[in-house]
């Protein structure tokens, strides 16, 4: 692969620290860094979900108005 191709660590430096702490947290067991991670996406997909229904229903309600561009 070219060099051009590859993302700088320097932008990733923030992806790889919170990587580490993940890790970290879980004890250095990755199979527990991945549960978690995958709970805590469960966590916010079912939090999204929940958001999106509070807007629809404002929205119908009249709460919102639409965009008109």
């Amino acid at each position: 692969m070219s060099s051009s191709s590859q993302p700088k660590f320097e932008e990733n430096d923030g992806l790889e620290a919170a990587v580490d702490q993940a890790i970290s947290t879980c004890g250095g067991d990755m199979r527990a860094t991945i549960r978690a991670l995958i709970v805590a996406n469960e966590y916010l997909e079912s939090e999204v979900g929940e958001l999106m229904k509070a807007v629809s229903q404002a929205y119908a309600r009249g709460r919102f108005n639409s965009y008109s561009g």
